[in-house]
């Protein structure tokens, strides 16, 4: 079934080539299925229609006025079929907004009542700029721009300004323009819970004299007033729940230390030696497989990872005498930061009388996971583990979140500016729990045996599900972009990338045929991926245009948790590189879990 429309393309001054235009159409086993759950005049009722949602998709508890207010809210297409559902109704409902891949109305449903240490936290790094790490300009409008779409943690580096008489909000030591404090403090209050009710952290780098310090104290104090989380006691035996902290400011940083000029140049210094390590190229880099519980190294990368061990954002130490610090900045922190003396083995020991939050940096994770992994991820049970990117990502670019996820880290740090596949993954772990920001981690990371063990994440694990994925078929892209967009001559050559982002066994991607010439491709292909930790499993899907002379141009991106998947035929949205949703771009696929 096609339509009588004709798309022409200019192929040289005297020369056209047109093209049909088809318009959308049931894929053949879409046919099958219709003709199997309707009746003998091709017609799907609603008893039809309950019996393929409970079948089909999975909606075990769907009722018949369920399914009979799904054939109301389609009649416009079908109105010659008062009664139920024709194939082209049944084929837009499946492909309409109104069965997406996870179900809206879940919202938040996991236990939000245990301890902070038991969730993954949304975390941004350096929330202030916008753009690279050396010479873009601060501001606090990346800092809403993360707030609106659901980040838990705002990263603020503090410093005084030029007559040491206010604090300015800047990425210390580079080119980067400041902003006031008070103004991001402002935007936190105005935009904190637009997304979410759940608690926003503020992480400050604090390079200030105490006299300053006590002036952060007044704003904090003035500007978030009964919001503003202010602990009983100076350090905290167990972290609250995010149940018990809703529309609650809490701070995180060290306690305040004498200000020493001397330390500046080894505190958080940023590395600028060699190749910066950009993950965003034509569409993004690939994102770094995880190898044994590690990241791989980036291919032709040419960094030097050793100035990372110098980036101790924690370190208490050649610390002096605590004299003159600001009482009032002291109570106002919630979740004690710092490292104590004698490196990571010190650094990892559980504390039973105190919680705190520990920082590395990716490289500083990875090095520790070959030797600690165990170590690591019993410290997570009750303490915070903070990851951040190494100094050398100065486009602004991140890395694999999987080798802090799968070590319990709560808050994996990233540079909420940019765009990239490993920025993709970080979206699609927290559409999770009602996108609130805080997703509970799985329970093999919380337990531990009858002697105290703990999850080894270099433990070889079994199967426990494999997803069966089937891709039928694509469109919108006729709608939201220039027809000349992907071909100058002619319609798109599109193909779709389809796999897993996950512990290692599990990660994996796969690619379908190219179909020519159409902006409807009709793939109805099936790929299965085994899966040993499904907990951690996230579904990427990618849809390119094969150019022979050129990269392969981008044509949207979806990224889904696993465990929240609906099994059946669902419609998937796919997102521009930087995460804004498509007007049409969508696809039609099937999940079962076999």
């Amino acid at each position: 079934m096609t339509s009588k429309q004709k798309q022409t393309y200019n192929v040289c001054f005297c020369c056209r080539r047109r093209f049909k235009l088809a318009i959308s159409e049931a894929p053949p086993a879409i046919k099958e299925l219709y003709h199997k759950y309707s009746d003998e005049n091709a017609i799907m009722t609603a008893s039809h229609l309950q019996r393929f949602l409970i079948e089909v998709q999975g909606d075990d508890n769907v009722t018949e006025n369920e399914a009979q207010s799904i054939i109301d809210g389609h009649k416009h297409l079908s109105i010659f079929h008062r009664r139920g559902l024709n194939l082209e109704s049944f084929f837009k409902f499946l492909f309409s907004d109104n069965n997406p891949p996870l179900l809206p109305s879940r919202g938040v449903h996991q236990d939000m009542t245990l301890p902070l240490s038991h969730y993954y936290i949304h975390t941004g790094h350096n929330s202030y700029l916008t753009g690279n790490q050396l010479s873009s300009d601060c501001s606090d409008a990346p800092i809403i721009v993360a707030l609106q779409r659901g980040v838990r943690v705002i990263e603020l580096d503090i410093w005084p300004n030029g007559s040491k008489d206010d604090i300015e909000v800047l990425h210390g030591r580079t080119l980067t323009t400041p902003v006031a404090l008070i103004k991001c403090l402002r935007s936190i209050k105005e935009y904190a819970f637009v997304a979410s009710e759940y608690p926003v952290v503020i992480t400050l780098e604090d390079h200030l004299t105490p006299d300053l310090q006590a002036k952060v104290a007044q704003m904090v104090t003035q500007t978030f007033g009964d919001i503003l989380f202010c602990p009983s006691s100076e350090s905290l035996k167990e972290f609250p729940s995010p149940d018990s902290l809703k529309r609650r400011i809490i701070i995180s940083t060290k306690p305040p230390k004498e200000y020493l000029e001397a330390k500046e140049g080894q505190e958080k210094e940023e590395s600028v030696k060699g190749k910066s390590s950009g993950d965003e190229e034509a569409w993004g880099k690939e994102v770094p497989s995880l190898r044994g519980g590690t990241i791989s190294d980036y291919k032709n990368s040419g960094d030097d990872d050793e100035d990372d061990l110098n980036e101790d954002e924690d370190s208490d130490d050649t610390e002096k005498p605590r004299q003159n610090v600001s009482d009032e900045y002291r109570r106002l922190i919630a979740i004690h930061a710092g490292k104590p003396k004698g490196g990571l083995v010190e650094g990892l020991k559980v504390d039973p009388d105190k919680v705190r939050r520990l920082s590395l940096s990716e490289s500083q994770l990875e090095k520790a996971a070959e030797t600690y992994g165990k170590e690591i991820v019993g410290f997570t049970q009750r303490n915070i583990l903070r990851v951040y990117p190494k100094g050398t990502r100065i486009t602004s670019s991140n890395y694999n979140p999987l080798i802090g996820w799968m070590h319990g880290a709560q808050m994996v740090a990233f540079n909420m500016q940019g765009y990239g596949r490993s920025l993709w993954l970080m979206q699609g772990m927290f559409k999770a729990n009602g996108g609130c920001g805080f997703v509970k981690k799985p329970d093999f990371l919380l337990k531990t045996g009858p002697k105290n063990e703990v999850f080894d994440p270099k433990a070889s694990l079994p199967l426990k599900t494999t997803l069966k994925v089937t891709i039928y078929m694509g469109e919108g892209w006729y709608y939201d972009f220039k027809h000349t967009h992907f071909d100058q001559f002619s319609p798109p050559d599109f193909y779709a990338r389809v796999g897993i982002a996950g512990v290692p066994s599990d990660t994996i991607m796969k690619k379908t045929k190219t179909i020519e010439d159409s902006w409807l491709p009709s793939w109805n292909e099936v790929f299965e991926f085994p899966l040993s930790v499904p907990e951690l499993a996230l579904l990427r899907i990618e849809v390119h245009e094969y150019d022979m002379s050129e990269k392969d141009d981008f044509g949207g991106q979806t990224c889904l948790p696993v465990w929240e998947l609906r099994s059946g035929i669902r419609a998937i949205p796919l997102h521009a590189r930087k995460g804004e949703k498509y007007n049409n771009v969508k696809l039609l696929m099937r999940f079962e879990f076999v």
